[in-house]
């Protein structure tokens, strides 16, 4: 596999982290030093739409049907925003509320019913319902920061300091094997 440069797009502070919209042309980006998500036509090579978020962008998590981000406001973030992209060219803030510790990561299970929020801070993740930004659980975790990803029906996540990886079961996010 070759890879090459297709396009260099100008006019970013700070790309951080990309989830590519289902139709595989468009993606989004946070731009931290902006506080911006910006949505490119990756075809193009272009940006589409720029939205405020209202704090440094930093990591994001797409529903699996692609009509909801979640995006973490900061590396430590008192907030994460919630934007509608059902239409992915006019995506808008619906909501920003505050986790119950200071956020890292943030990814939507698959089947899109649990997102999973890692600390920036505490050994802590916190699993939510999607509708309505509750959350239903908190699990203990490895040190922060953490960052999480889904394979095979299971959540596996990474932890900062302590270098593990902990494997959880994805209903109700109980540890299934710890790796150094």
């Amino acid at each position: 596999l070759e890879l090459d440069v297709r396009h260099v797009i100008e006019g970013v502070d700070e790309p951080r982290y990309t989830a590519a919209y289902t139709n595989g042309r468009l993606a989004f980006v946070t731009d931290s030093g902006a506080g911006t998500l910006l949505v490119v036509d990756v075809v193009r090579g272009r940006i589409l739409t720029r939205v405020a978020l209202g704090g440094p962008a930093r990591h994001l998590g797409l529903s699996p049907r692609g009509r909801v981000l979640w995006v973490a406001l900061g590396t430590k973030a008192e907030r994460i925003a919630v934007v509608d992209v059902g239409d992915p060219r006019r995506p808008e803030v619906v909501a920003r509320f505050r986790p119950p510790f200071l956020a890292h990561d943030v990814g939507f299970a698959p089947g899109g019913k649990r997102v999973w929020v890692t600390s920036g801070d505490q050994r802590r993740i916190a699993l939510y319902d999607p509708r309505t930004r509750e959350v239903l659980r908190v699990l203990e975790a490895g040190s922060p920061p953490q960052h999480v990803t889904f394979c095979g029906g299971r959540a596996h996540v990474s932890s900062g300091d302590d270098g593990t990886l902990r494997v959880h079961r994805l209903g109700d996010g109980r540890v299934l094997r710890t790796t150094r």
